[in-house]
């Protein structure tokens, strides 16, 4: 079992990024936090539901908030690992930031699904995820 107090800031800041993805995934199976839940889907540009009523969700858009969750808790428990799983976690958001601004929202490649709030959104969690892991990972590398 990991001590709270030897845990590196970079640690801490994954298990609380971890903590939201987790929650983010939970929420978005809860009617009423998640508008429109009784037109979610597995998949796709189709799903009604809007997690907060603003980001669009589906089954598969939350399990994957869900594992996320799940992999940074796993990842948090090495100072290595956080970082990884920051700056690797937000090289993805950036990827899926640039995948949403370039597919057709109403094609079959909006399969997570995406809206313009979602795209916005992973901009931000990619920026600040690789800032936390290189700013927060330098700091436990010194160590």
């Amino acid at each position: 079992m990991v001590d709270v107090a030897t845990r590196t800031k970079v640690q801490q800041a994954a298990l609380a990024v971890a903590a939201v993805f987790a929650l983010v995934g939970v929420l978005g199976f809860i009617p009423g936090v998640t508008t429109g839940y009784d037109q979610m889907t597995f998949a796709g540009h189709e799903s009604g539901a809007m997690l907060l009523g603003v980001f669009m969700v589906s089954i598969l858009h939350n399990i994957v908030h869900l594992l996320f969750g799940v992999a940074g808790f796993l990842m948090a428990r090495t100072a290595a690992g956080a970082r990884a799983y920051l700056i690797g976690g937000g090289a993805i958001y950036l990827v899926l930031w640039l995948y949403g601004l370039v597919i057709d929202k109403t094609s079959g490649a909006n399969f997570v699904p995406l809206n313009t709030a979602d795209d916005w959104l992973h901009f931000v969690l990619g920026v600040a995820m690789i800032g936390l892991g290189v700013a927060l990972g330098k700091r436990a590398a010194v160590r």
